[in-house]
C-alpha cells in the first residue's frame, strides 16, 4: 500500500471509528419495518349500482353500464357516460365495492341481452313475452317504470322466485368479476351486495337497507345465493344469512345500515322488527354484523337534523326531512304519515347517526350492551356506475340525470313531482385507515372501525382518544405514534381512567391536497347523565385563522371567497392544517360517552355552482343552495365507567 492511502485511511479510522456492535442484533436501523399500526388512509365507495340493478339503476334510471365500467372509472380510467361525453375521476380511489340490489340481480339486463340462463327458464320467457310488449311502446319514464313494476310483481315479493340456478349464474359472474379487478397493492374490489328492505310491512317507502360487504375471493362467494329482502325484510333473519355464510366458509362478512334519513323511523328503533323489545343478544348480534354506518350519501347527509340539534348551527347540511327530499318542515309533505312535529321529532331520532348513538347509551345502561355502537363511513348510492362525490364533477343520482341545462330543476325520480335534483349532494366517500391496500387490511379496519366519512373532500384526520396526551404533542412528527401508544383510534374504546382524570384527544387534520383549507374541528360528545337523561354537545377545539372561541362560545365565522357565477373560490382564509390536544373540560367519570370529530372546510361552490356556469344558466331559484360547508365525521370514541 502506497503510502498516502495508508494516511488516507488512518485519517478516515480516526474520524469515522468503525461501529461498536452491541450484543442487541437482528434489529433494523429502518425502525418502522416492523409496524403494525397504519400508516395511511385508502379512500372508496362502497355503495355503487350498476346496470345490474334492474328495477332503479337500469330499467327506471336508465343505466346502461356493465359492473366492468364502474371498476374502470374507480381506477381513473376515462370511460363514456350515457350521453357520450367521457368522464373520469381526477384522483382514482383505492377501493370499491358494487352493490347492486339482491332483488331482481341482472334480471333486465338479461332481457335485453337475451341471456339463455334466463330465458331458458319458465319465468324467463314469461318474463321476455312481456318485455317484447314494453319495447314495442314508446321508452318513456311512464312506460320504463310500467314495465319495471309488471316484471317485478313477477318475480318479486309474493310472485314465483327467479330460478335458483339463474340467480347463481347471475351472482357467480359477478363476484368472479371482482376477483379480476381486485389489484393487491393497487386496488381493492370487495364483492358485496343490497339488501333492499322497505321495512315493515306497514311501510311503503320504508328504508332498510344494508349494504352486504364480503373480505373474500369467490372461492367462498361464489357458495352462496345473495339473501334478498324477498327472503325476509328482516333485519334479524339477513344476520342469521351472514352467520351461515361465516360458519360454512370461515370467510368474513359484514352489513353497512344505508343512510337511514329516509328510514321512517326504523333504522334505530326502540324495538325489533316485529314490535318486540330489544334484548342484550340482539344488540350482541347486532353489534356484531354491522360495525359500521352510512353517514352521508347523494341523497341526503343523516349526521344531525336541525330539529334534533337546534343549538348546531352546522346541523342543516344537506338535509332530506323524507322521501320528498328537503323540507324545512317535514309534517308539511309525508309520503307515509301524518304526524305532527312532536312525533315527526321522534322519528327523526332513529333516522340520524348523532342520535343513535345516544339511544346507545341508554340502551347499554339497560342491556349491558351497545347495539349502536358503529364507525361512520360515507359512500355515494350513485346508481350511474360512477363513484364520483366531487361537486365539479357530479353526475346526478341516476343516468337519466346527467349534467344538463334542465336537470338541477327536473324530479330526481320521474315519478314524484319531488324532491328535485338539485336538493341531492355530491357525496361521500369512504375513508380506511389501513396497513395496506388489500382485501384483509381494508376489511379488518372496517371491522374495528378506525374509518370516518367525507361528504366529497380527502381531508386527511387522525382522532385518538386517552389519559396522557400532552399539549405539544399534537404537532409532533411522531404523532401517530404517540396517539397509538397512549391512547385509542377513533372506533376504540376507553374505561375508567386515573382518579380525577379527564378523556384527552390527539387530533389533527390536514386539508385536502387537491382542495380548499379548513375553517374548524370540533369535537361531538354525546353522554347519559345519572338520571337517564340523553345529551349533547359541539366543542369548537381548533379554529382557523387564529380565531378564538368568544366568552359565550361563540365563533365568529370564517367567511367565504366563493365566486359563485365564476364557480370558484381562493384559499386565502382557512388552515391547511389544525392540530390539537384537547381534554374534556365536562367529564363526569360516572357517565356513559362518546366523542367523534367533525372537521369543516371554508365554504366553496356546489356542484349547482358549476352546471350554471358550465351551461350559462341564468335565473336560479333562491332556494338553490349554491354554496356548500364540505366536512368529515370520524367514528367516535366510546368511554364507558366499567
Amino acid at each position: 500500500m502506497r503510502l498516502a492511502t495508508r494516511l488516507s485511511a488512518a485519517v478516515a479510522l480516526l474520524l469515522f471509528p468503525p461501529a461498536v456492535v452491541s450484543a442487541q442484533t437482528g434489529g433494523s436501523y429502518s425502525s418502522p419495518v416492523d409496524r403494525s399500526t397504519p400508516t395511511r388512509v385508502y379512500w372508496g365507495d362502497t355503495h355503487v349500482h350498476t346496470s345490474l340493478s334492474s328495477s332503479d339503476a337500469n330499467l327506471s334510471g336508465l343505466n346502461t353500464g356493465k359492473p366492468e365500467l364502474a371498476y374502470r372509472f374507480a381506477r381513473g380510467e376515462t370511460v363514456a357516460a350515457r350521453n357520450g361525453m367521457p368522464v373520469r375521476l381526477r384522483r382514482p380511489l383505492d377501493f370499491l365495492v358494487i352493490a347492486d340490489h339482491a332483488e331482481g340481480l341482472g334480471v333486465s339486463v338479461s332481457l335485453q341481452s337475451a341471456d339463455p340462463a334466463l330465458l331458458e327458464t319458465s319465468m324467463g320467457r314469461r318474463l321476455d313475452e312481456a318485455f317484447r310488449k314494453f319495447s314495442a311502446k314508446e321508452p318513456t319514464y311512464a312506460n320504463r317504470r310500467a314495465f319495471s313494476g309488471e316484471s317485478s310483481a313477477m318475480w318479486g315479493e309474493g310472485g314465483e322466485p327467479l330460478d335458483e340456478g339463474y340467480r347463481r349464474t347471475v351472482w357467480h359472474r359477478v363476484v368472479e368479476l371482482a376477483d379480476v379487478y381486485n389489484d393487491p397493492g393497487t386496488f381493492t374490489a370487495l364483492a358485496g351486495y343490497e339488501w333492499t328492505s322497505r321495512g315493515t310491512p306497514a311501510q311503503t317507502f320504508g328504508n332498510l337497507h344494508r349494504v352486504v360487504v364480503f373480505k373474500d375471493d369467490a372461492s367462498k362467494t361464489g357458495t352462496i345465493i345473495p339473501f334478498s329482502a324477498y327472503d325476509s325484510r328482516n333485519p334479524e333473519d339477513l344476520w342469521r344469512f351472514l352467520a351461515r355464510y361465516s360458519e360454512a366458509t370461515g370467510g368474513e362478512v359484514l352489513a353497512i345500515p344505508h343512510n337511514a334519513n329516509v328510514s321512517n323511523g326504523e333504522m334505530f328503533a326502540l324495538g325489533t322488527f316485529d314490535g318486540g323489545p330489544l334484548s342484550s343478544a340482539y344488540a350482541e348480534t347486532r353489534g356484531r354484523w354491522e360495525p359500521l354506518y352510512e353517514v352521508t350519501q347523494i341523497k341526503g347527509d343523516s349526521e344531525t337534523h336541525p330539529v334534533l340539534s337546534p343549538t348546531d348551527e352546522f346541523a342543516d347540511f344537506e338535509t332530506w326531512s323524507s322521501w320528498a327530499g328537503r323540507l324545512e318542515n317535514p309534517v308539511e309533505h309525508s309520503c307515509c304519515g301524518n304526524w305532527n312535529a312532536a312525533e315527526q321529532a321522534e322519528i327523526k331520532k332513529a333516522e340520524y347517526a348523532r342520535a343513535a348513538l345516544k339511544r346507545g347509551l341508554r340502551l347499554q345502561a339497560e342491556l349491558g350492551v351497545n347495539p349502536f355502537k358503529f364507525g361512520m363511513i360515507g359512500s355515494t348510492d350513485a346508481h350511474t356506475s360512477f363513484a364520483t362525490a366531487d361537486n365539479d364533477n357530479f353526475w346526478g343520482k341516476y343516468s337519466s340525470t346527467w349534467p344538463s341545462a334542465t336537470r338541477m330543476l327536473e324530479p330526481m325520480v320521474g315519478v314524484w313531482a319531488t324532491p328535485l335534483n338539485w336538493e341531492t349532494g355530491a357525496a361521500g366517500y369512504a375513508a380506511v385507515w389501513a396497513q395496506e391496500n388489500t382485501r384483509d387490511s381494508i376489511f379488518a379496519a372496517m371491522k374495528r372501525k378506525e374509518v370516518y366519512a367525507s361528504s366529497g373532500p380527502r381531508i386527511t384526520v387522525r382522532f385518538f382518544g386517552g389519559w396522557d396526551y400532552k399539549k405539544d404533542e399534537a404537532r409532533r412528527s411522531d404523532f401517530a405514534d404517540i396517539g397509538y401508544a397512549k391512547g385509542v383510534p377513533m372506533g376504540g374504546d376507553l374505561s375508567l381512567g386515573p382518579a380525577g382524570g379527564a378523556p384527552t384527544f390527539l387530533i389533527r387534520a390536514l386539508k385536502d391536497p387537491d382542495g380548499a383549507n379548513l375553517d374548524r374541528a370540533q369535537v361531538v360528545k354525546g353522554w347519559r347523565d345519572e338520571t337517564g337523561e340523553l345529551h349533547e354537545k359541539v366543542y369548537d377545539v381548533a379554529l382557523a385563522d387564529g380565531r378564538k372561541v368568544g366568552a359565550s362560545g361563540e365563533v365568529e365565522p370564517v367567511g367565504s371567497t366563493v365566486d359563485v357565477a365564476a364557480a370558484s373560490y381562493t384559499n386565502t382564509i382557512g388552515d391547511a392544517e389544525l392540530a390539537v390536544t384537547w381534554r374534556d373540560p365536562d367529564f363526569d367519570a360516572d357517565e356513559l360517552a362518546f366523542y367523534y370529530l367533525r372537521v369543516l372546510q371554508i365554504p366553496t361552490p356546489r356542484w349547482t355552482a358549476f352546471d350554471a356556469k358550465f351551461y350559462g344558466i341564468e335565473n336560479i331559484p333562491e332556494e338553490v343552495r349554491m354554496v356548500s360547508q364540505e366536512r368529515v365525521y370520524t367514528s367516535p370514541i366510546w368511554y364507558s365507567p366499567r
